[in-house]
């Protein structure tokens, strides 16, 4: 079931309203990431609010669609997405990171709703996506499986191994996105002292992408409109893999933080909290209509 009767306004406001609990929850379990968090955000909404087939009082539901997130550290902004949409309640995220907690640093299949891979070393999400996906076609069935990926986790070769399998397959079913948002744990550090990316994760990352035979769109991570559309474009068969290219800012929503690697998993003192929750100010709720 989707979410279609909401427009790009409510998306929006379900977007800022998650980056606020995604502050306010790392804040209080006194660790976690933000940055690479913020920077999904926004695609994390379009997807369980406009393009994912889930039940989310049937979490279990065999035709789902299933969603990876294979950088898996990123964990508090699949755990966000899932509360606001009704998989379990938004009280929950208070329990974040605690030791006997169903929303453990890294994500868990085997205990937390909605959950339909456990990852966190890089890489391996990406290619349970693919057996996921090979499964679904001997089994007949219909359903498309989404891994997102880090731009950092594209260092991992195991990726390339993966994609070279997937377009072999001609896995169709089969959906990948990066979250490019241009930095990883400690930024690009050149050897003249500045930040910058390294070549085949900067412009020519789509190249790379479509050297191994994938059908390559790119998006404004940011602009809900234009994700939907993309989003909505990637799920039409077409013989091959897809693989989306999100062109984000890491912190994004928070200005501090935007752009800076120092916030990839740093947590905020209480002068900048303030300053956050300020810039992210009168969320509005999400109707409880749309989370069933």
């Amino acid at each position: 079931m989707k979410a279609c009767s909401l427009s790009i306004s409510e998306l929006e406001a379900i977007a800022r309203q998650g980056r606020r609990l995604i502050v306010q929850t790392v804040v209080h379990a006194n660790g976690g990431h933000l940055g690479g968090p913020l920077s999904a955000f926004d695609i994390l909404t379009a997807l369980y609010f406009r393009i994912l087939n889930i039940r989310p009082q049937e979490p279990d539901w065999p035709d789902r669609d299933r969603f990876i997130l294979s950088k898996g550290h990123a964990s508090i902004a699949l755990y966000t997405i899932l509360a606001l949409r009704g998989y379990f309640s938004v009280e929950e995220l208070s329990t974040f990171d605690a030791i006997d907690s169903r929303l453990q640093g890294h994500p868990d299949m085997t205990v937390t709703p909605g959950v339909d891979m456990s990852s966190g070393s890089l890489g391996l999400g990406f290619s349970a996506g693919i057996g996921i996906a090979l499964g679904a076609r001997l089994a007949a069935k219909t359903f498309k499986t989404w891994v997102m990926l880090g731009d950092g986790e594209c260092n991992e070769g195991i990726v390339w191994e993966g994609a070279h399998v997937a377009q072999r397959y001609a896995l169709d079913n089969l959906i990948a996105i990066v979250d490019h948002n241009g930095l990883q744990q400690f930024g690009w550090r050149g050897a003249d002292g500045t930040d910058r990316l390294p070549p085949y994760l900067g412009s020519e990352l789509k190249d790379r992408w479509a050297a191994f035979g994938w059908k390559v769109l790119e998006t404004d991570g940011h602009d809900m409109a234009a994700v939907i559309d993309v989003l909505e474009a990637a799920r039409e068969p077409g013989g091959r893999p897809v693989i989306v290219i999100a062109h984000t800012v890491k912190g994004k929503g928070v200005s501090f933080m935007e752009g800076n690697y120092l916030w990839h998993s740093r947590v905020p003192d209480d002068e900048e909290v303030a300053a956050a929750l300020e810039e992210l100010k009168d969320p509005v709720s999400v109707r409880e209509e749309d989370r069933g």
